[in-house]
C-alpha cells in the first residue's frame, strides 16, 4: 500500500512540476515545486522501509534539493548591472529636468 503511495506522490510531483512550469513560465518555481514533492515521496519511502536503503534515498533527494535551491536562489549571472552606476558628482554636464540648465542637482 505504501509502495503505490509513494509511487502515485512521486507521479503527481512530475505532473505538478510540468504543470507549474507550462502555466506560469516559471521554470526555477517549477523546480522548487518538484524537489519539495520529491522529497516528501522520498520520506514517505522512509516511512515504508526504515532501512538504510530507504534512509540513504531520504538522504540524497534532500541534499538535491538543498543543492538546486542554493543554486537557484542565487540570480543569475546576466541579470546584475555590468557596471556600478555613475555617481551624481560626475553629471554635472546633463541638463537639469527642471530648468533645462546644466549645473549641480539639487542646487
Amino acid at each position: 500500500m505504501m509502495g503505490a503511495l509513494v509511487t502515485a506522490v512521486t507521479a503527481l510531483a512530475l505532473v505538478t512540476g510540468v504543470v507549474t512550469a507550462l502555466s506560469t513560465g516559471a521554470l526555477r518555481t517549477a523546480v522548487r515545486v518538484l524537489l519539495d514533492l520529491l522529497t516528501a515521496a522520498g520520506l514517505l519511502r522512509l516511512a515504508a522501509d526504515p532501512g538504510w536503503n530507504g534512509l540513504a534515498g531520504a538522504v540524497a533527494i534532500i541534499a538535491l534539493r538543498q543543492l538546486l535551491g542554493a543554486a537557484l536562489s542565487s540570480p543569475p549571472p546576466w541579470s546584475g548591472r555590468q557596471s556600478p552606476a555613475p555617481c551624481a558628482d560626475h553629471d554635472h554636464h546633463l541638463p537639469l529636468a527642471s530648468t533645462g540648465e546644466t549645473g549641480k542637482a539639487g542646487g
